[in-house]
């Protein structure tokens, strides 16, 4: 019988998930708790405020009724639901996708990242990513033993004190190629972004594809936000032949159907990408969830006749431009969006009173985490502080910024907005 080493703590937790600080999620929602402005209006976490349409829940609950539809999917997903994406998808990428090679269905899009990292990434691989990133990205590339190596988005030169398109976020391709080592094994990439909300442009793809192409790195290409654009937006997949063998793209229908807990999601790539992906995805969960696969299929083969996607895409511009006209207001300068449902918002006009109290657990963090705590116990809004998705050296770029969510009803961000202007006294 195996034992552990004298001294040892037999209940010690593995190293990948012990030791980890309290997380941005967990303090916001402590704060929200314990507000005195209640109820809280909630714009910090990217859920949706209302349902999915109708056309979709219909399938839902249809799919329950079905005996096979309640029993276990094959492992790599539903028929239906893979040949609906290939449909969908054929004409965005140029070329027609093989449902059966090349489709490949994950318990949500995070899921499927993971399978990603697991199917091609070693201990000591490296990947890069560009901050500000999504959180779980960091502990999906840990797992398999990967090595990060961190790229910063650069800010608007002015940003702190005008607004300015989320475009005005750039990368450094000199920067970027400087972190490509022999070890590089993978490139992520996110457009539209969380949280800056750029869509990267056609000559931004190009130059990253490029390097990736002359040092043979895969691309997972992070498009869960993939119909919410309100500029020309651009797969990296479709640039070149070179570019697509080596992209995974990455979709959710948790994001185009307002459905984050259903967690559906799949990577679309070439064969020999793609049978990997599925081989760890095995390994990880086996299959994902049968009826909301099958309405899921619903959707994609429905949402075109119904106008879903133009209509989604105008419905939540409109949200972003009514909720923004309050930052205009208060003279707050933020990143205007080019895509997605977050705004990242500069206070750094925002003084704090001298002497708040804040907790221990905050009184230490970066500035954006004593502005959103003050923010919910005073004004009654969670937002997101940013610098959770940087690491330490470069937490300076977003100190200032908060991000707010505004896939919520029309109602809520009235009262948010309403709040908000409360913030008049503290401006300077």
């Amino acid at each position: 019988m195996a034992t552990s080493a004298p001294g040892e703590d037999p209940l010690r937790p593995a190293k990948r998930v012990s030791g980890q600080k309290q997380d941005v999620w967990s303090i916001v929602n402590e704060a929200a708790t314990n507000s005195p402005v209640q109820p809280i209006v909630n714009m910090g976490q990217g859920f949706f405020g209302y349902n999915p349409p109708q056309f979709i829940i219909d399938a839902a609950k249809q799919a329950l009724d079905r005996v096979e539809c309640n029993q276990y999917s094959p492992t790599k997903g539903r028929p239906r639901l893979k040949k609906a994406l290939a449909d969908s998808y054929s004409p965005l990428f140029g070329r027609k996708l093989d449902p059966d090679t090349e489709v490949t269905i994950t318990t949500g899009a995070n899921e499927g990242m993971l399978s990603a990292f697991m199917g091609f990434i070693e201990p000591g691989d490296e990947v890069i990513i560009f901050e500000p990133f999504f959180d779980q990205y960091i502990s999906n590339i840990e797992m398999p033993g990967g090595v990060i190596k961190y790229v910063p988005l650069h800010p608007p030169k002015n940003g702190a004190t005008e607004t300015s398109s989320a475009s005005e976020w750039t990368v450094d391709m000199e920067e970027l190629e400087k972190a490509i080592g022999p070890r590089t094994r993978m490139i992520v990439l996110n457009s539209p972004h969380n949280p800056v909300g750029k869509v990267f442009s056609h000559d931004e793809l190009s130059a990253i594809g490029a390097l990736c192409v002359k040092h043979n790195i895969i691309i997972l290409s992070d498009e869960v936000y993939d119909r919410l654009y309100y500029k020309p937006f651009t797969r990296i997949s479709t640039l070149s032949p070179e570019i697509d063998r080596l992209t995974l793209t990455v979709g959710s229908a948790g994001k185009n159907f307002y459905a984050t807990g259903w967690r559906v999601g799949w990577l679309i790539g070439r064969p020999n990408l793609i049978k990997y992906v599925s081989a760890a995805h095995t390994r990880i969960c086996y299959s994902s969830v049968s009826p909301l696969q099958e309405a899921a299929a619903v959707g994609f083969e429905k949402a075109d006749e119904m106008g879903f996607w133009d209509q989604s895409r105008k419905d939540m511009k409109g949200k972003m431009d009514r909720f923004n006209e309050v930052w205009d207001e208060l003279g707050l300068p933020y990143s205007d969006p080019e895509g997605g449902y977050f705004v990242l918002v500069n206070f750094g006009k925002v003084k704090l009173p001298e002497g708040y109290d804040f907790p221990e657990h905050v009184k230490h963090r970066p500035r954006d985490f004593k502005l959103s705590w003050f923010l919910i116990m005073e004004v009654g809004v969670a937002a997101i502080p940013p610098t959770e998705f940087y690491t330490a050296a470069n937490t300076y770029i977003a100190e200032d910024y908060l991000r707010f969510a505004v896939c919520k009803n029309d109602d809520v961000l009235e009262t948010a907005k309403q709040r908000l202007r409360g913030l008049k006294k503290y401006i300077q």
